[in-house]
């Protein structure tokens, strides 16, 4: 159990050169403002430093940094933690639809370097993806359907 501290260092990098990537985006596409959006910038690629880390210290386990990414982003933001107020002031100020184009990019590029793996997989992976996607879109509908029910929208 060690940190990769060369892989950490270029991943870091990687990381501040998509913020400052998304923070751009924000501003031309949105018109919002990079210096507001900032502090929560950080405060995302820390949090996804921190779930880097976590990801050297646990390798043999099959979580992806993106799945700590996304539960300590769920326990920063939860109302009981003191933190959430400040962590979800900050981090409003970046565009989530901002952050999605590099993390898309990420994740083909991600996928693309595992081509030899998907091939091996042949006509399954088509077969596995089509029961995922249906799986999740009827998931999300009962969720949505749950919670607008909840609210009395519907």
């Amino acid at each position: 159990m060690s940190i990769n501290m060369p892989r950490l260092m270029r991943n870091i990098g990687l990381l501040v050169i998509t913020g400052m990537l998304v923070l751009i985006t924000q501003k031309v596409g949105l018109k919002m403002s990079i210096l507001d959006a900032i502090p929560g910038m950080i405060i995302i690629i820390l949090v996804a430093t921190i779930a880097l880390i976590i990801r050297d210290l646990f390798p043999k386990s099959i979580f992806p940094a993106f799945g700590w990414v996304t539960i300590l982003g769920f326990l920063f933001s939860m109302p009981y933690n003191p933190l959430s107020v400040k962590f979800m002031e900050y981090t409003d100020k970046v565009n989530f639809m901002a952050i999605t184009t590099p993390l898309l990019a990420f994740a083909g590029l991600s996928v693309g370097n595992k081509i030899d793996d998907l091939k091996k997989m042949s006509w399954k992976i088509a077969l596995i993806s089509i029961i995922v996607f249906i799986t999740i879109f009827f998931a999300c509908a009962l969720i949505a359907e749950t919670v607008l029910r909840l609210r009395g929208d519907i």
